[in-house]
Parts: structure tokens; C-alpha cells; sequence
């Protein structure tokens, strides 16, 4: 059983940045891929960003050149660095992982850009 823990949301300005965390229980390693993924309130969840084991990242277009997916394997942590955030990056951000054809997700984390 895997569990991924979602951190880092909160309540950001306009413009401002921030840098969610997804811990998992046990080595990343297997988990191929990791991804983040948002909610924002009435909308469909949706891909936000993606690595797998060996670093290769996919970006939803709107954040690419302002957000980042990073692991780091012996932390057994993925981040997601968010810079230049707009209004329309407010929802709930989960963390997907994929171990053996099985998804597992976290509970999320509250993001709120408002000024």
C-alpha cells in the first residue's frame, strides 16, 4: 500500500510562487510516473505536471515556463515549484502516484492566488 501526502498550498499573492511537496510512503522509485494534478472549484481535475522514474517530465501547456516537477529519490519526495501564479491556479493540487498499474492518490492541498 502506497500513500502520498500532499504539502506547500496556501494563500498567495498574484504573481507571487510557492512549492507544493508529495511525500510517499517508501522509495519513489517504482512509482512511475508521479504527477500532479488540480482541481479548481465546478472544473474537471486536470494534469497539471508529470515525472517518471527517470526524470522525464510532461507539462500541461498553460504551466509551462512557469512550473517546475521535480523528485527527489532519496528524500522519496516530488515537488512541484509554481512561480508567476495567476487567479486561475486557485484549487486543490493532488499528487498521483502509479505503482504496478495501480493509482494512488493523496487528499490535496488548498491553493489560493488572490490579492
Amino acid at each position: 500500500q502506497v500513500q502520498v501526502v500532499e504539502s506547500g498550498g496556501g494563500l498567495v499573492q498574484p504573481g507571487g510562487s510557492l512549492r507544493l511537496s508529495c511525500a510517499a510512503s517508501g522509495s519513489i522509485f517504482d512509482l512511475d510516473p508521479m504527477g500532479w494534478y488540480r482541481q479548481a472549484p465546478g472544473k474537471q481535475r486536470e494534469l497539471v505536471a508529470s515525472i517518471t522514474s527517470g526524470g522525464v517530465t510532461n507539462y500541461a501547456d498553460s504551466m509551462k515556463g512557469r512550473f517546475l516537477i521535480y523528485r527527489d529519490n532519496a528524500q522519496n519526495t516530488v515537488y512541484l515549484q509554481m512561480n508567476s501564479l495567476k487567479p486561475d491556479d486557485t484549487a486543490v493540487y493532488y499528487c498521483k502516484a502509479q505503482l504496478g498499474g495501480i493509482t494512488y492518490w493523496g487528499k490535496g492541498t488548498l491553493v489560493t492566488v488572490s490579492a
